[in-house]
């Protein structure tokens, strides 16, 4: 297994997702479409889905919103005013007005692009957008597991940690739920923590005196602080700490020994975790094969048990 620092290195240097360029590197040319050129000026930012509701009106009503009064444009949004001058504070412009003027040279070339536009195919809507970026984090992803090697490695790890705990708070509870669900069946003690703060800290001391070795996290945006916590809290209780996540740089990934990232979907008002979900199927394939008589062996014990008990509808 590698030492945490060269894992961390490995992860960050394959990636898929927001990684920012080399010191020297030029700058990409802008997109030539106005909508994606709008997309641009918020592409760097995380919004919280408050802001991302007025960034995606702005992207789809450009040629009209960009000449909007901050009232009108908060009215059309359903939002405050404050939030308005906010969500333009937290792109880096001084107030509205400022992000208004960067908006409207945009506007005005979509406008006079109209006629080719009307002759070209029709504009996605933004559910069909946001299917495409979710396929262009599940081809990232499919590049990452080109070499399977860090997963393989990372799910026998984790097969022979007795007791396996898995973390996610917030938002992430979703897939830890999952794993920990499926993880079950085939690992004879899976720990599951959704709530932070002491209760997490007291589940991972007491999996770290049972003998445990790792930790499976996951942390989604927005990344929380009681995430970090846990984290360090696992590896003063002398556990290594696998993470699961979006990011290739930062605090959670410092804390962690080895990180696997998958990028997720965000242009609807709440991300989707399309490529995050196949990572952790990936990664219990990998648990499973580790032990293959052991996984078996539970396996064929679990549909005993449904069969006995009922617990399907025929199919």
């Amino acid at each position: 297994m590698p030492s945490g620092q060269q894992a961390r290195a490995q992860s960050a240097a394959i990636r898929p997702g927001r990684a920012g360029p080399a010191a020297k590197a030029p700058p990409p040319a802008p997109p030539a479409d106005p909508p994606a050129r709008v997309r641009a000026l918020f592409g760097e930012h995380r919004l919280s889905p408050a802001r991302r509701r007025i960034a995606q009106y702005l992207i789809d009503h450009l040629t009209e919103a960009a000449f909007l009064s901050i009232t009108d444009l908060a009215e059309r949004v359903g939002v405050s005013q404050p939030s308005v001058t906010r969500f333009a504070t937290s792109l880096g412009y001084s107030g509205y007005p400022a992000l208004r003027e960067a908006l409207q040279p945009i506007a005005l070339s979509a406008v006079a692009a109209a006629p080719d536009a009307a002759r070209e195919e029709p504009r996605r809507n933004e559910l069909q957008a946001a299917v495409d970026a979710e396929i262009e984090n599940l081809e990232q992803l499919r590049r990452l597991v080109a070499d399977p090697g860090p997963i393989v490695t990372v799910g026998r790890e984790l097969a022979a940690s007795v007791p396996l705990t898995v973390v996610g708070l917030r938002i992430s509870a979703s897939l830890a739920e999952y794993f920990a669900y499926a993880a079950r069946r085939i690992h004879p003690d899976v720990r599951l923590v959704t709530r932070g703060g002491s209760v997490a800290y007291d589940a991972l001391l007491q999996s770290g005196e049972a003998g445990g070795g790792w930790v499976l996290a996951f942390a989604m945006p927005r990344h929380a602080k009681e995430t970090l916590a846990a984290l360090r809290a696992a590896r003063r209780s002398g556990q290594r700490v696998a993470l699961i996540t979006d990011l290739a740089l930062g605090p959670l990934v410092d804390e962690a020994d080895v990180t696997l990232t998958a990028g997720t979907g965000s242009r609807l008002v709440f991300d989707s975790y399309a490529a995050p979900g196949l990572l952790a199927a990936s990664l219990l394939q990998a648990m499973a094969d580790a032990s293959p008589e052991r996984t078996q062996r539970r396996l064929e014990k679990y549909e005993q048990a449904a069969e006995q008990h009922d617990f399907f509808l025929e199919e």
